[in-house]
C-alpha cells in the first residue's frame, strides 16, 4: 500500500498546513475551531467544537527547551468502550471522556513478551516512522509488552463483589450486565480463590461472606438475588467491601476489590476523601478495580481516578462481549499485577528532533524530576498487558546529514515489582538509522495504532489533526488495511465508518 498517494497525500498536506496553525503552543495550548483555506482553496471543513469542559491537549515543545516526556503507563480501557456505546447508539462520546492511550490500548499487538520463569515483567519495543497524518512529521512508538503469567501459576485471588443495587441500577444493561459479569468471572477463578459480595444503596451490607470459589453454586445463587432500589451511599460501600477483603486477606495473594457501578455517587463521603480511603486501604494491599455499566449520570472521571488510587484496572462494561473479554479473556491482566507503579522517560536529541508532542497521557502526565522518585505513584501493568504510547516529531533540518548512529530518543522505563518498594529500571535506544523511510515499512501495529489515536484525536476536537472529514477516511483506510483477523479491530474499522457518518463531510 503506498499511504501517500493520491487523495491521501493531499490530506497530509492539508494536515501540516493545520499544524502550522495549531502547533505553536507547549501543553495544555488551547484548542482552535477555525478552518483554513490552503493555496487560496476552499476553506477545509472545521473540526468539531470544543466542549467548555474538555480537559486540555498537549501541545508541541520545543526540544531545545524540554527534550523529555515522562508519563506513567496507563492500561485501561473504560474510554474506549464508553466511546464506542455511544457511537453505536448514534451519539458522539463527551470530548472530556475521551482518553488516546485508552483507545489505543484496547487493542493487542504481536510484540513480543518475555519468556521463561525468570524473564523480565516486560520488554520494551521501539519503533518510528513518517506520520500517515502529516507531511514532514514522524510518529515514535514506545510500546511495553508484558509477560504472560498461566493461570495455575499467579497468587489465590481473594476478590470482593461491591456492587451497586441502588434505583438507578435497575435496567438489563446495568444490573442485569452486571450480573452475567460476575457470573462468567467467578466461573473462570480457580477452585482455591475466595468471592465475597457487598451490596449498597441506602445502606451497605454483606451479600456473602468470602466464599472459596470451589463453591461456586453458592456464589453465583448471591449474584442472582441482586436487585436494585434504593439511594447510592458508595462510600459506605466501599468500606464495608474494604473490610470484607480485609477478614480474608491472603498474604502473598491477590487482594482486590471489584466495585460495580453506574457511577452515580450521590450519599456519603465523595471526590477527594474517597480517593483518600482507596489511597489507605492500597497501602495495606488491597486494591481496587471499577467496573462500570450504562451511560446515565456515569462519572467516568471519578470511576477512573478510583481505579488510579486504587492500583486497579478502570473498565467500563457495554455489552456481554466486552465482560467476556475483561474477565475471562484477560482476567489474569485484569487480576494479577507483574509491575507497579512503572514510568516511562523519552529523552530526544535536539539534534534530530526539532520538537515534540506527546499522544495523550494528559493526565498521566509525571514531572522530569519524579521518574526515579519512588514515592511519586506511577502506573500497573498486568500480566499480558500492552502498554503503547506515541510521541509525534518534527526533525531538524540537519537530521538527514548526522551520523546514523546518533540516538533519536532514549527510552527509560522504572518499575517496581508487586511486592516491592524500590524501582529498577531498563533503557532502551533508538538509533537514526532504524527511523523507517517510509511509513509504509512501518509495522502493522504501529499503522493501526496511529489510526486508532488518529479518530480519538478526532473525537476530543484536538488542534492537531486537519480536514475531519479526510482524517477520519485515511484513519479507517489504515486500519482496514491493517487489521488483519483480529476481530476488535475489524468492529473498529466499522466503528468508524459510523463516526464518519456522525460527524459528517
Amino acid at each position: 500500500m503506498t499511504l501517500f498517494s493520491s487523495p491521501f497525500v493531499q490530506h497530509a498536506r492539508r494536515s501540516a498546513l493545520w499544524l502550522g496553525l495549531a502547533a505553536t503552543g507547549c501543553h495544555g495550548m488551547d484548542s482552535m475551531s477555525m478552518s483554513y483555506a490552503p493555496e487560496g482553496g476552499a476553506p477545509l471543513p472545521a473540526a468539531p467544537p470544543v466542549e467548555p469542559d474538555a480537559p486540555a491537549i498537549n501541545g508541541f515543545v520545543s526540544t531545545r527547551d524540554d527534550a523529555l516526556a515522562t508519563f506513567a503507563v496507563d492500561v485501561d480501557t473504560a474510554s474506549y468502550t464508553r466511546a464506542r456505546s455511544a457511537i453505536e447508539r448514534g451519539e458522539l462520546p463527551a470530548q472530556s471522556e475521551v482518553r488516546v492511550e485508552e483507545f489505543i490500548n484496547y487493542f493487542a499487538s504481536a510484540d513480543e513478551a518475555p519468556q521463561g520463569d525468570d524473564a523480565a515483567p516486560f520488554a520494551v519495543h521501539l519503533e518510528a516512522a513518517p506520520s500517515p497524518f502529516g507531511e514532514g512529521l514522524h510518529l515514535l512508538r514506545v510500546h511495553l509488552a508484558g509477560r504472560e503469567v498461566p493461570p495455575a501459576e499467579r497468587p489465590r485471588a481473594n476478590l470482593v463483589f461491591l456492587v451497586d443495587v441502588s434505583g438507578s441500577m435497575a435496567s438489563p444493561d446495568k444490573l442485569g450486565l452486571v450480573q452475567h459479569a460476575l457470573t462468567r468471572l467467578t466461573e473462570t477463578l480457580r477452585a482455591d480463590d475466595t468471592v465475597g459480595v457487598v451490596v449498597y444503596a441506602g445502606q451497605a451490607g454483606v451479600l456473602l461472606e468470602p466464599t472459596p470459589a470451589a463453591q461456586r453454586g453458592r456464589i453465583l445463587s448471591a449474584i442472582e438475588s441482586l436487585t436494585a432500589g434504593g439511594s447510592t451511599n458508595g462510600e459506605g460501600g466501599i468500606r464495608a467491601a474494604y473490610a470484607l477483603a480485609s477478614d480474608a486477606f491472603i498474604r502473598g495473594g491477590i487482594n482486590r476489590v471489584v466495585l460495580c457501578t453506574d457511577g452515580d455517587f450521590n450519599v456519603g463521603v465523595t471526590g477527594d476523601a474517597l480517593v483518600e480511603l482507596v489511597e489507605a486501604e492500597k497501602a495495606r494491599g488491597i486494591t481496587l478495580t471499577t467496573a462500570g455499566f450504562g451511560q446515565a449520570r456515569y462519572n467516568d472521571a471519578q470511576m477512573e481516578a478510583l481505579a488510579d488510587h486504587g492500583d486497579g484496572n478502570a473498565l467500563f462494561m457495554d455489552s456481554p462481549r466486552e465482560a467476556e473479554r475483561a474477565f475471562v479473556a484477560d482476567l489474569q491482566g485484569t487480576l494479577q499485577v507483574i509491575a507497579k507503579d512503572a514510568k516511562v522517560q523519552v529523552k530526544l536529541d535536539p539534534r534530530v528532533v526539532q520538537r515534540w508532542r506527546l499522544v495523550g497521557y494528559e493526565n498521566r502526565d509525571v514531572a522530569d524530576e519524579d521518574f526515579a522518585n519512588d514515592r511519586v505513584d506511577g502506573g500497573e501493568i498486568g500480566a499480558g498487558h500492552r502498554v503503547t504510547a506515541f510521541i509525534e516529531l518534527e526533525l531538524t533540518p540537519d537530521a538527514a546529514a548526522l551520523d546514523a548512529a546518533v540516538p533519536l530518543a532514549t527510552v527509560s522505563v522504572r518499575a517496581k515489582a508487586p511486592d516491592g518498594v524500590r524501582s529498577a529500571g531498563v533503557e532502551r535506544a533508538l538509533a537514526l538509522d532504524a527511523l523507517r523511510a517510509d511509513a509504509s515499512e512501518a509495522t502493522d501495529d504501529f499503522l493501526f495504532g496511529a489510526a486508532v489515536a488518529e479518530v480519538a484525536e478526532v473525537l476530543r476536537a484536538s488542534p492537531f489533526v486537519g480536514a475531519t472529514a479526510a482524517s477520519l477516511e485515511l484513519a479507517q483506510s489504515l486500519a482496514a488495511e491493517y487489521a488483519g483477523d483480529d476481530a476488535e479491530k475489524a468492529d473498529f474499522v466499522t466503528l468508524v465508518g459510523r463516526v464518519r457518518t456522525l460527524v459528517g463531510p
